[in-house]
């Protein structure tokens, strides 16, 4: 018996988001940490997850408090000591979730978000499926920010909530501070919350500072951060969030109840005893990354600046047979972002020799067809 259930009309014949899964050798598309947990880390979060399992006849803190300080903590010694408080944290089922909770809270009927494409193709999802208007901007060449040009749109739409990855993804670019305060201040002419996710944040280059350090400055300023990327987590599902604890608390009005586990809960908080052996590979990654970059121009590729864990190239008139020519070849990287642009994750060194491999051959295989 067929049925068609009663859909909302704008989500219908809309398909899920998702990056393709395949069962290939190097699997570049997803920005994954190629570095797993060591095998102290997994004892540690065997062990505490097996201790949260005694309990599990109990619903969890729903405040997460003893999560909220160590996270707290963590974000002060990354911001250069900017003070961040458990007051001013927030955490959920991955970033994906607390973005989603920032458009229930501050979005809605009437309300606008705004972003700079080309940005997170997320974004706009988030938009759709809390009613909210989506307005994209448009960035430069080089994928920086016009500031004029973006406080010039902020006052004409009036957006209750501007959304922005620094870095970028898909471009791996990171907003420069005068821009940040830019956005903030407009923002704040017209009630507006501006949020940068910096779920790439650990990667930036050096020199390149994190906006925590500007929270003191703008109350209207969130910045947010996962445990996916730099901390080896993609499968822990934690993102998180600091701002003024006016919008920790306005979140706390429209999350679910208990919507962190305590499961959830024992494995970051395992996590972050181990901070400096998980991000210990990001230095290393971050050169991987560097070589990359110099190699991919050196080929005469265009490759923006990346303060990511990936690189995003091209220009390719058949970027999809590019990409097809990789898998191919057993290497996996992802079509995304303006036409004839590929972005790909950096890995190991093993991983990236066979990525450099593909794509010559590859290429070389687009060209005398």
């Amino acid at each position: 018996m067929t049925y068609t259930p009663p859909l909302r009309d704008e989500l219908k014949g809309i398909e899920p988001y998702g990056a393709p899964q395949l069962d290939v050798p190097v699997q570049l598309n997803v920005n994954e940490n190629p570095y797993g947990p060591s095998e102290a880390v997994v004892d540690d979060v065997a062990a505490s997850v097996a201790r949260a399992a005694a309990a599990l006849n109990r619903y969890p803190d729903r405040e997460f408090t003893e999560l909220r300080t160590e996270l707290a903590a963590y974000l002060t010694r990354d911001s250069g000591d900017t003070p961040v408080t458990p007051e001013m944290v927030w955490a959920a089922n991955g970033s994906n979730e607390v973005m989603l909770q920032l458009l229930q809270a501050f979005g809605g009927p009437g309300r606008t978000a705004v972003s700079f494409a080309p940005t997170y193709s997320m974004y706009p999802e988030y938009a759709r499926d809390t009613n909210t208007t989506w307005v994209a901007g448009t960035r430069e060449q080089d994928f920086s920010l016009d500031h004029a040009l973006a406080r010039d749109l902020i006052a004409e739409v009036r957006p209750s909530i501007v959304l922005l990855p620094s870095p970028n993804n898909p471009t791996g670019t990171a907003l420069d501070p005068k821009a940040v305060a830019v956005l903030a201040e407009a923002l704040g002419e017209v009630d507006g919350v501006l949020v940068l996710d910096e779920a790439y944040g650990e990667f930036r280059r050096d020199g390149v500072p994190s906006a925590l350090e500007l929270l003191p400055a703008y109350p209207n300023l969130v910045v947010t951060r996962t445990m996916s990327k730099a901390f080896a987590g993609a499968g822990l599902r934690l993102g998180y969030l600091a701002a003024h604890p006016a919008i920790t608390d306005a979140i706390r009005v429209v999350r679910l109840p208990y919507h962190l586990s305590a499961v959830t809960q024992a494995a970051a908080l395992a996590a972050l005893r181990h901070t400096d052996e998980l991000l210990g590979k990001v230095e290393e990654l971050r050169r991987e990354r560097d070589a990359l970059v110099t190699w991919l121009r050196g080929q005469g590729h265009a490759v923006a600046d990346s303060d990511a864990n990936y690189v995003f190239f091209g220009t390719f008139a058949d970027r999809h047979a590019v990409w097809q020519g990789l898998l191919d070849r057993g290497v996996l990287i992802r079509e995304t972002g303006p036409d004839g642009w590929l972005r790909v994750s950096v890995g190991t060194p093993e991983e990236m020799a066979a990525f450099r491999a593909a794509l010559t051959q590859a290429l070389t295989e687009v060209v005398t067809s």
